[in-house]
Formats: structure tokens, sequence, C-alpha cells
């Protein structure tokens, strides 16, 4: 009647045997307690249960050669047994089941973050066919459908926003929880749910194929795997049962009493060793699946724990693989402004990376161009006010008959790409881009430094002058440049023989080196589904800083597991002593050994927590954080500006125009972003990071610019008296402008990036 209950009940049958030798167990004690003899059959049939279960999991365990840890505990039932202590028997398999109980709680803890995301996959999508919706299963998804995404649901594959603008909490994707907005035609990401109106996606994959459906199975597979500290705990069981055995005996054989054995066996069961590490490891990836970095499985974890080498690859990866305007350089006569208007005109046809941020850095009063023409590989040419323009490389203005000239670029044309414009057969302006290092990149390398990470590697196929900056800035052990994908993989064998190594990459050229490092680490946010399947640990979220957060999270779990089977058995040998020295009875060591049990355990599920001193606590939403480092562009822009002004500074009156204008965005743009984060942003920051001397290099920068800016200010109505006068005092100010702007929002980005989303 009572199984059938329990199997009414659909109870996890772990839970179901506990529950049935609890209800067998203190029926059994009421019997004992008014006199009966048939107390013993009760607490007999609350034992035999577990002697069945435990039997059958040595069993398999011996077909998968290993001998089941629980050895000692069925030894123990079945002594009791043998020697007439039926409620012994019924204590110890209550210890057992509620051991096992306790375990499947904790493991359902420590993996909750895993169970969340294989919960909230989508099943069904609503597909918009001839004007009308129907509800089709996910795994009918094809590239091509336009799929109707609804307020609350989740987006079921990869795909473009079709129109309009979408609201989007990615927090499963990136762990980020604030709302994050796409316009249309935004490459949108399986996983992510709709926080706002309605929208439409156009399906670029399959279900199967989207990130999110890669993100189950890297999941699937963390928790499926056994972890090398797992199977060393079981070899060390082995040696425990042996032990434990050899001082039952020895205390049977000296004190001639077989029960003092019997109260050996039943503290000895180690239920700690067994059920602590796989505990504190779970609990090590759930922490981790949290924070946006799934790591698959037991053993990656331990792995990632041992690491002392990272080896980074560069585009991507240390810098984000997108282009940005770093230097203008024009022909005389043409101003830095009217050439980004006019290299934008034809930039904005094209989605190619160069032509995106040329777009982005030109002022906003665009021009309108015709006749547009792409030529792929090589540039764009169209009309603009009548004149010919034509935006490429070098080598398509070449091929158009059009020569190029340095305009002064010609030192620093290594370390960049250069797109040229020429106006109606003449090249009149030079652009040099360059993909500069992600903002948090450096504070990234100073933790990994701090954690005791000894080699930091650059492993990249790009050209030597573009990988040395980024390896001086980070001030990194090695830059490898211009390697192959067979290069780059050979490299990394050898490293990886010589010491743990991480490599850190993110395309396909990146896998065969993921996968032959101790540790992969994929940047599985914008990068390529090879790398993510290559690698042993995936970032959802699109920075670096995760790397070694990962490596903290693993390091702990790792460290906690150790304490807990450290704690576990310790405790256990001392009530063993005590045991065979006859100063604790089998059921009184029944009741210690559970103790010992939970204590452990419970200790176990601190890996789900950060350690002391691990992590900064996150700013807060209203610290304004994120609205600052989004105005960073403008500004850098406007540092760019205010250098090209004082280049163009001659002794006359045709530059004070544009300088006045440069005036006016310092008082409308710089100095309110100033006073914002004076009034809410350091403060939260230096909180976070010591207190208030920990900005005050930035706070001093801020009265720089200021007073620079007011100085300005008070030139240009004396410049337009005497330009000739005025002028070196007028371009000292301007470069200083430039230069202390610039190198504050450097300084900024470097000193805030460890309080951003991966903080």
């Amino acid at each position: 009647m009572v199984l059938a209950r329990l199997a009414a009940a659909s109870l996890p049958p772990r839970f179901a045997l506990l529950i049935l030798v609890a209800l067998l167990g203190a029926s059994g004690l009421g019997l004992a307690l008014a006199g009966r003899a048939e107390a013993a059959w009760l607490f007999t049939a609350a034992a035999l249960p577990v002697v069945l279960h435990v039997a059958l999991g040595m069993v398999s365990a011996l077909r998968g050669g290993r001998l089941g840890v629980d050895a000692l505990a069925l030894l123990a039932i079945l002594a009791a047994l043998a020697l007439g202590e039926a409620a012994a028997a019924a204590i110890i398999a209550l210890m057992v089941a509620g051991g096992e109980a306790l375990e499947a709680w904790a493991e359902g803890r420590a993996t909750a973050a895993l169970t969340s995301l294989l919960a909230r996959a989508p099943r069904l999508a609503a597909r918009i066919e001839a004007g009308r919706l129907v509800e089709i299963p996910v795994a009918a998804i094809r590239p091509g459908d336009h799929l109707l995404v609804r307020h609350g649901e989740m987006l079921p594959a990869d795909g473009q926003l079709l129109e309009g603008v979408a609201t989007l909490d990615e927090s499963v994707l990136t762990g980020e929880a604030l709302p994050v907005t796409r316009a249309a035609g935004a490459r949108l990401r399986s996983g992510a749910v709709n926080a706002g109106a309605p929208l439409t996606l156009v399906a670029s994959d399959t279900a199967a194929a989207s990130a999110y459906a890669a993100i189950l199975r890297l999941t699937e597979a963390a928790a499926q795997s056994r972890a090398p500290l797992v199977r060393l705990a079981d070899r060390w069981a082995l040696a425990f049962i042996l032990s434990s055995l050899t001082l039952a005996g020895l205390a049977w054989a000296v004190s001639e009493d077989p029960r003092r054995a019997l109260a050996v066996l039943v503290v000895a069961t180690p239920c700690p060793l067994i059920l602590a590490a796989p505990v504190a490891l779970m609990a090590g990836i759930g922490r981790a699946a949290r924070r946006g970095i799934v790591v698959k499985g037991g053993a990656a974890l331990e792995r990632l724990a041992r690491v002392s080498t990272v080896i980074f690859d560069k585009t991507g990866t240390l810098t984000p693989g997108r282009p940005r305007l770093v230097a203008v350089e024009t022909a005389p006569g043409l101003g830095r402004a009217d050439a980004l208007r006019m290299a934008a005109a034809l930039a904005e046809a094209s989605i190619h990376p160069v032509a995106a941020a040329l777009a982005a850095a030109a002022p906003p009063d665009r021009l309108k161009a015709t006749r547009l023409r792409e030529v792929p590989g090589g540039g764009l040419q169209g009309e603009v006010g009548g004149a010919a323009l034509h935006l490429g490389s070098a080598g398509f203005l070449r091929a158009a008959g059009i020569a190029t000239a340095p305009f002064g670029l010609s030192g620093a044309l290594t370390e960049g790409a250069v797109a040229w414009l020429a106006r109606d057969g003449q090249a009149v302006a030079a652009f040099l881009l360059a993909d500069t290092l992600r903002p948090e990149a450096a504070a990234a390398v100073r933790r990994l430094r701090a954690q005791g990470i000894g080699r930091i590697l650059v492993l990249s196929g790009d050209r030597a002058p573009a990988v040395a900056p980024v390896a001086a800035a980070l001030r990194l052990d090695a830059a490898l440049a211009e390697r192959s994908p067979l290069e780059k993989l050979g490299i990394v064998e050898a490293e990886s023989r010589a010491a743990p190594t991480a490599m850190v990459g993110d395309g396909v050229n990146d896998a065969p080196a993921l996968a032959a490092a101790s540790v992969g680490i994929a940047m599985g946010a914008e990068g390529t589904a090879a790398a993510a399947e290559a690698g042993d640990v995936v970032l959802l979220a699109d920075r670096i800083d995760l790397v070694p957060e990962a490596i903290a999270i693993a390091r702990r779990a790792r460290r906690v597991a150790l304490q807990a089977i450290g704690f576990g058995i310790g405790a256990s040998v001392l009530a063993m002593a005590v045991a065979a020295a006859g100063h604790l009875p089998p059921l009184a060591g029944a009741l210690v050994q559970e103790a010992i049990d939970v204590a452990a355990i419970l200790f176990a599920l601190t890996a789900r927590r950060p350690g002391p001193g691990e992590t900064l606590a996150a700013m807060p939403a209203d610290s304004g954080l994120d609205a600052r480092q989004a105005e960073h562009a403008g500004l850098r822009e406007l540092a760019a500006a205010l250098g090209a002004a004082a280049e163009a500074v001659d002794g006359s009156a045709a530059p004070l125009a544009g300088i006045a204008a440069l005036s006016g965005r310092l008082t409308a743009d710089v100095l309110p972003h100033q006073s914002a984060e004076e009034a809410t942003l350091y403060p939260a920051a230096a909180r976070r990071l010591g207190g208030p001397e920990s900005m005050a290099a930035l706070l001093r920068m801020h009265s720089e610019i200021v007073a620079l800016a007011a100085r300005l200010a008070r030139l240009l109505p004396l410049a337009e008296v005497d330009p000739a006068g005025t002028a070196p005092d007028l371009r000292r100010t301007l470069f200083a402008l430039e230069a202390i702007l610039a190198l504050h929002l450097t300084a900024e980005e470097e000193v805030l990036a460890a309080l951003g989303p991966g903080a």
C-alpha cells in the first residue's frame, strides 16, 4: 500500500526510498516503545529495501569496473541484522537513504542554473504564412521563415529583426539583467526573451543550429561528465573501505565483541568522500552558468582550475573585430568633417566593417549619394553633389586610374587598414582604421596576473605590426603573429605540454587550437559555432574579463571539494577511532555519521557562492555606467576633431568658425558628461574600488579639461581680433585638449572595466 502511494505520488526514487524507510522505521519505533516484539520485524523491513538498492548499485558499479562505494554500508546493515541489531540496521538504512536524498537535493541546488536553461527551451513557434499565424514545432523552423515572437516569449531561432525596434532580455545568454534594444536589421540570437512589443524575426538558421540549441547541448554535456577529482575520490574510497575493514577486524579481535566492529563499520561509511566532490564541482558549474559561462563538465572545470598559461587570439578576442576610425588626413583645402561626410554618403550603402566604421564616425548632417555601386573586395563609387567619388583600398583607386598619396599617414599605415577617398579622379583623404583593444582587456589581464597566471601570450594570424601594439599595451609575455591555423595548433600543443594551458579564441581557424589546449575557451556571443563546439568552456557574453572569472570559479569549486572531502574523512576517521575504543555504540555512531554527511555536503554547496574578496559588488543600475560608456564613442570623435582643428590653425580667421563649433561641443557634451559622472558614477565606483582616492586621477583630469575648455572659450574672441597673434596659444590649447580628453577616456575605461556587466 505504501509503495503504491509513493509510486502514485511520482516522487524521485531517492526521496521515495527515504520516505518508505522513515515510515517503516517510525512504525517500528512506536512498537518498540510499546514493548511489542513485532518492532524487530518492522526495523528489518525498513532495512531490506536499502539492502536491495545498495546491492543493485554495487552490481552496476562492478560492471563499470568500479567497486560500489556503499559496500561498507551494505556490510554494516547485514552485520547488524546478523547480530540481532535490527534497530541499528534500520538507522543505518535511514542514514544511507537520507544521504542519497540529501545528495539529490544538493545536486538540484548546484545545477539549478543549468536546469533552468534546459527548462526554458521553447517548444513551439508562431510562423507567419500568407498573412496568418501557424503554430509549428521549433524543429520545423527553416531559414527564411517569418516568425512572430510575442511579449514574454523566447526567440526560438537565430535571425534578423524585420522592422521596428525590439526590447530583449538577454540575461540567459549574457548574464546581463538590464534589457537591451535592437534596431531593424539587427542580428538576434535565440535564447533572448522578448521584453517589449511583439516582433517579427526572419530566421537565419534552423532551431537545431541556433545559439540557444548549442548552449543546451553544452549544458547537457556539462551535467554528464565525471571529473578526474570524482574518479580520484572513487580510488580513495576503495582505500578507505579496506582501511575501515582492517580497523573493524582489529577492534573485533582485540575486544572479542563483534558489535564493536559493527560500530566501526557504521561510522566508516564514506559518504563525504563520494558525495562532496561531485556536489562541489556541479555547484561551480552552476555558478558559472549564472555568470554566462558554460563549462562542459567537471573534468573541464578541474583542468581550468589548474591553468597557469593563457593564450589569446587577437581579432574578435582581445579586440572586438570591428575597426574604428583612429585618424583622418586630408588634402589641403578639404576639412576633416567634409571628408567624413562624403565617405559616409558612400559607406552607408555597404555592410563592410570598414564602411560601418566610417558611417559611424561621420557628423550627423549627412550627404546623399546617387548612382552607388559596390565592388566586392574593393570599394564603393558614386556621386555626391555632382562630384564623382571613389572610396576603398589603394588597389581599388589604382584600378580606377587614381594615384594615392600618404597625407602624412605613412608612419601609421602599417598599424591598421587605410580607406582612401577620391573626388573627381584625385585622392583627397585617407582614413586610418584599427581594431582597438576591448575596454575590459587590460583589467582581465591584470586579474589573470593576480591569480598567478605566469605566462600570457597573444597568438594571431594577423600581421606583426598589428599584433605587437596589442601585446605591448597589455604587457603580454609574447606576441606570436602571422601564424596559420596549423602553426597555431603546434604552438598550443607545445605550451600545453609545458604547463596547463588555456586557449581563448572565437573563429573557425581557432577551433583546432581550442581543441588541442588543456582548456579551450570559446567566445560564444559573437564567435563561431565551430569554436564553441571545440571549446571546453564557452563565454556567452562578449567579454574577455569572464576568462579570469571562470578560472576563479573553477579554483574555488575545486578547493571547496577538497576541503569538504578532507573534513568528512577526518571526522569519520576520528569517529572510527572512538568506536573502535568502545565509546560509540552502533546506534549513536549512525547518528554521528549522518551529521558528518550533512555537514560535508552543505559545505560543498558553498562553491555556489564567491569566496572572500573574489568579486566586486555590481554597480547599481542608477549609477549611469552604461550611459556614460556609450557616450565615449562621440567623445573620442570630438578628441580627434580637436587635433584636426589644431593642425588647421594657420594664423588666419578661416578655421575659427569650426573651432567655435568644437568649443560649443565641449560645453554641450563633455562638461555635462563629466558632471553626471561626478554626481553618480564616480561615487558608486569609489565605494567598490576602495575609497575616493581611487578616482582622484580621473577627477583631476576633469578639472584640467574644464580649465582648458574655458581657456579655449576665452581665446576665441581674441583670435577674431588677432588671428595671427593668438595662433600659437590656440594651437597649443587644442592639442592639449585632444591629448587629455583621449587619455582621460582610455584611463576611465581602464578603471571602470571591472565594474561593468562582467563584474
